[in-house]
């Protein structure tokens, strides 16, 4: 019996619906795989870093316990750094910067490139959250007067993600200080600027660069997002923390602070 030819239209008219209709329910599973996928990956990173973070550092409430135990005075810094430990996992590490009630509690890490932490965890691993990495033009003890510090800007949350927070007031002055610690010593982060910058912007000013500091102060004295009483005078140690923006393309966001040593923390 043969089919007639308005049939055999309409069996084709359904037979491409199901068609479109599986390729779109496949569409459909597909990026709902991928987007698990990578909400798995980042879960991973982030475990990695809690599992660090438990591993090498000793938080404000125990430090207060060990004090009034041993008799001896708490501790002006929130955090006390294991880095024997953060050294067996990689020699690479400079510093540990942390922010309370933040999610900003993480190593710094020193390669030769800016690229290698972009995309790697502490233990070398290959991971899209990356690390916090040191401009490898500034001192790796942070002895100089200008000391950069980049970070993803993650929609996990993660990483530097909080630092666009600063471009609020009222967050700011939630937050008004960071703590940077070194093998060398340990220092409490006075924050005193936030502005946006374009990337190529950065680098036609060499704003990376020492020699151009005070040109940078000037720079974000008049576009910051955030007002501080922090002032800053030649001589300062200053510390960058930079993270992308999305005002335009190839936006950076950068807090800057003024490094202030545990020492001259106590005395005040």
């Amino acid at each position: 019996m043969q089919v007639s030819h308005k049939k055999k239209k309409l069996l084709y008219k359904k037979a491409a619906v199901w068609i479109v209709l599986i390729a779109a329910l496949c569409t459909v599973f597909y990026s709902l795989y991928k987007i698990c996928e990578i909400q798995l990956l980042y879960a991973a990173g982030d475990q990695k870093y809690e599992e660090l973070q438990e591993r090498v550092t000793i938080v404000e409430e125990e430090q207060s316990t060990s004090a009034s135990t041993s008799g001896a005075g708490e501790s002006i810094f929130p955090l006390v750094v294991d880095f024997k430990a953060l050294e067996q996992i990689s020699e690479d590490t400079v510093a540990w910067l942390y922010c309370p009630d933040t999610v900003i509690n993480y190593p710094v890490m020193w390669a030769d490139d800016y690229d290698w932490y972009l995309h790697h965890l502490p233990d070398g691993t290959y991971h899209v959250n990356g690390s916090l990495f040191l401009d490898y033009n500034c001192a790796q003890d942070f002895s100089g007067n200008l000391s950069i510090i980049y970070g993803h800007n993650m929609k996990s949350g993660k990483m530097f993600h909080s630092l666009k927070k600063y471009k609020k007031q009222a967050y700011f002055e939630e937050h008004p200080y960071m703590y940077l610690y070194t093998g060398e010593g340990n220092y409490r982060i006075d924050l005193m600027y936030g502005c946006v910058i374009g990337a190529g912007e950065w680098r036609e000013r060499a704003f990376m660069y020492e020699i151009n500091l005070n040109s940078l102060m000037s720079y974000a004295a008049v576009r910051t997002t955030f007002k501080s009483n922090v002032s800053y005078t030649e001589g300062s140690q200053v510390i960058a923390l930079s993270t992308c923006s999305y005002e335009f393309d190839d936006a950076r966001y950068v807090v800057l602070g003024i490094l202030v040593p545990e020492y001259e923390n106590a005395a005040r």
